[in-house]
């Protein structure tokens, strides 16, 4: 089945046209269908921002003056200028009742204890069955404590602050603790090596670290504290760490730089002192992968992430208070802060999880969604590609039946794929919101609306109030084929440039296109409206003049009830210029056999055509991926051509890396 010919799987029923949040906005600006909400949210940026922020009620210590200004042109715009906030305000402050803020002011606490103190705000469980569970008026005071412990440190706004951490229920207060105080949090993937690590530190002049000694996975200690030191040798900047022990295991230890959690933050008495930012002020330094060449600081502000991401969780994900949201991701992905600032700013539930989804059982992920009652339930496609090969009775013996959204991110879907997550752990009956951005923008170009009918694999239509169209090689809009996606006009989570490196951020969003955001994926608008994504531009595969994105070629194979993965790339070819090459992870129970190789191979060729013939196809025993879940082509194919595979800093499985060169 083509994802771009499939007929509509979902459509909205009368509690999405009604109740949804969108609906709402719908109503309370004359829209009426998504298509006319989406068209005037981009007729008049501004206007639909201060719309946005109204409705859906995000506090201000002072309101802007002005919504937008464009002085510095599209790449340098600035948002709220002259508004006053902070994450903390919004996230925790007036859901605890804290009644005061300024980091200059001589006192805080939290007054008269609103209904949502007592409401459930954050629900960590780690695969060894620990849970913790925290309110709102706990959490406020557990990141008080740590906030506090900054200050004693003598961290000041602006300064940056790294967070290395299992996702445990402290790294979220690690989180909040920093925005709290002004700091620049500067999260990173726990399962990063210390040079990895290191060169994030560097580049962000960090000035203390929260770390751990180690965290779960597979049921077995990971020990992180060896690779934090070797980190903070690269970066001298970093004068402080504070170790949370996780484990308990014996780790290096440095007196006087290294400071026990439960000493520091744990025996100190809340500090509930919000700092008082300018709208502009800087939140965080989100590091991209950096799967190939020097990772990337996207700088993000305070109003800017408060502004896209609430408006994401608001309306294409319907968050509502006392709702419970669980995205299968990691701190040091833009999926995490994301999911912990929304979802706190709207009185939601946050449930993060330490540890493997299918460990100890291949099930272990939908027991923890029943066990919490999980209302939105987040995985990228390739989780779901890992899960489908248990069986289709995974999720038989688990009453989901509090679910009502799921998400998705990361990858093109295949359709086989994106129907099992539809109909076996959504029942049929819950919209799959497959959205697509960057962590340079902590937010996205492409979602669907809960009010919007979908098809298998779409992302819908552009966010609201993202302006995106689909450009051919010289800039002109097209519909009906493969194009570059782009974005006509700025939005308030863009990263202010990358830090320490403002021509390279020039270069790769507004070189190819000047003025017009290039975000460097393929996308296709289908003769119904919808959109869809093939992949990273830089992922094409140029056969005999034909482009061809290798997400289509992947599709293709997984669609065969033998494939559980793959993964195509393109390699050089004296006739063709590319040949295309495919690696093929195989369903527990299904061998390798030249019959079954030449039976994939001509399933491509049935959905491309005989110019996308794969030259090659090999088996392999598992796809290298990032941690997030993406398949990392550029290595495999640097591997499989013999060249050094580059930076796997952030591949979560590099074995599988060397495999590529011995498949066969």
């Amino acid at each position: 089945m083509s994802a771009e010919t499939s007929e509509v799987r979902w459509r909205p029923g009368p509690t999405h046209l009604e109740k949804s949040r969108v609906a709402r906005l719908m109503k309370k600006v004359g829209a009426a269908t998504p298509a006319a909400l989406h068209a005037w949210s981009v007729a008049d940026v501004p206007r639909f921002w201060d719309v946005v922020l109204d409705d859906l009620g995000l506090d201000w210590y002072r309101r802007y003056d002005r919504t937008l200004d464009l002085a510095g042109g599209f790449p340098w715009a600035k948002w709220f200028v002259g508004g006053k906030t902070n994450v903390v305000l919004n996230c925790l402050d007036r859901h605890a009742g804290a009644t005061s803020a300024g980091g200059g002011a001589p006192s805080a606490k939290l007054g008269p204890s609103p209904a949502s103190a007592q409401r459930e705000a954050l629900v960590a469980e780690s695969e060894d069955g620990r849970i913790v569970r925290l309110t709102y008026a706990e959490l406020r005071r557990e990141v008080g404590r740590a906030a506090g412990a900054l200050r004693d440190l003598g961290v000041r706004p602006g300064d940056r602050v790294g967070i290395y951490m299992p996702m445990v229920a402290e790294v979220v207060i690690a989180l909040f603790a920093c925005l709290q105080v002004g700091a620049v949090a500067v999260p990173v993937f726990s399962a990063f090596g210390g040079e990895a690590l290191g060169v994030r530190l560097a580049d962000a002049g960090a000035v203390a670290l929260f770390t751990a000694d180690g965290g779960l996975r597979r049921g077995a200690s990971v020990e992180i504290k060896s690779a934090a030191d070797a980190a903070m040798a690269m970066a001298p900047t970093v004068r402080r760490a504070i170790v949370l022990r996780r484990t308990g295991q014996k780790v290096p230890w440095t007196p006087g730089r290294d400071l026990e959690w439960s000493e520091v933050v744990g025996k100190r008495e809340p500090d509930l002192r919000t700092e008082v930012l300018d709208a502009e002020a800087p939140s965080m330094v989100l590091y991209t992968s950096g799967t190939t060449g020097k990772p990337k600081g996207c700088v993000h502000t305070h109003a800017g992430v408060l502004a896209q991401v609430v408006k994401e969780l608001g309306y294409a994900f319907d968050v509502h208070a006392g709702d419970r949201f669980f995205w299968l991701t990691d701190v040091g992905w833009m999926m995490g802060p994301w999911e912990m600032i929304g979802v706190t700013a709207l009185g939601g539930t946050v449930i993060v999880y330490e540890g493997a989804p299918n460990f100890p059982a291949p099930d272990r992920l939908f027991e923890t969604c029943a066990r919490h009652r999980v209302t939105h339930l987040g995985l990228a496609p390739t989780a779901v590609r890992v899960l489908r090969r248990a069986g289709d009775d995974l999720t038989a013996k688990h009453d989901l039946s509090s679910l009502r959204i799921l998400g998705s991110t990361g990858e093109p879907w295949d359709p086989e794929s994106w129907n099992w997550f539809f109909e076996k752990v959504g029942g049929g009956c819950c919209p799959v919101i497959n959205i697509s951005g960057g962590t340079e923008l902590i937010g996205c170009l492409l979602s669907p609306l809960p009010v919007t009918p979908l098809k298998a694999t779409t992302l819908g239509m552009p966010g609201l109030g993202m302006d995106c169209d689909v450009f051919d090689e010289d800039g002109r809009s097209i519909r009906g084929g493969i194009g570059h996606l782009v974005c006509k006009q700025p939005c308030p989570s863009m990263t202010k440039g990358f830090l320490n490196d403002r021509e390279r951020y020039l270069d790769t969003y507004f070189s190819r296109f000047p003025g017009v955001w290039y975000h460097g994926d393929w996308a296709h608008v289908d003769a119904d409206g919808f959109w869809f994504l093939h992949g990273r531009s830089d992922d094409t595969i140029k056969v005999a003049g034909k482009r061809v994105g290798p997400a289509e070629i992947e599709a293709a194979v997984v669609a065969h009830p033998a494939a559980s993965e793959a993964a195509a790339i393109g390699v050089p070819d004296a006739v063709k210029g590319e040949s295309i090459v495919v690696f093929v992870v195989l369903k527990p129970g299904r061998a390798e056999s030249e019959a079954l190789r030449d039976e994939l191979v001509a399933a491509v060729e049935r959905s491309l055509g005989k110019t996308c013939r794969p030259k090659s196809l090999r088996f392999v025993d598992a796809l290298p991926k990032t941690r997030s879940a993406k398949i990392v082509r550029g290595a495999i194919r640097r591997r499989f051509l013999g060249e050094p595979a580059g930076d796997l800093a952030s591949v979560e499985n590099p074995d599988a890396v060397e495999a590529v060169a011995r498949a066969r």
